[in-house]
């Protein structure tokens, strides 16, 4: 018996970068963050067992810190910085 394929991803959600204010700015990068480790880590199961790990690593979480800065300075350009 073979399993049905997940749906893709999607990794834009609702295909746009545009957003209202800041904050939601700042949502929509946490989103796209944890979208990008679902995306490279599919197996729901290993990414709960991974939790714990980068949960005591203080440099895994740095990381984690700086990919959701890096969504959100792309996320604020698009916005023209809500201006």
């Amino acid at each position: 018996m073979s399993e049905t394929p997940a749906p893709p991803i999607q990794l834009v959600p609702g295909n746009s970068l545009i957003t209202k204010t800041p904050e939601e700015g700042r949502m929509l990068a946490i989103k796209m963050s944890r979208l990008i480790i679902k995306a490279t880590q599919p197996d729901n199961a290993v990414r709960e067992r991974l939790r714990g790990v980068y949960a005591e690593d203080a440099g895994m979480l740095i990381a984690i810190g700086q990919t959701v800065a890096t969504e959100f300075a792309t996320i604020a350009a698009a916005n023209n910085y809500w201006r």
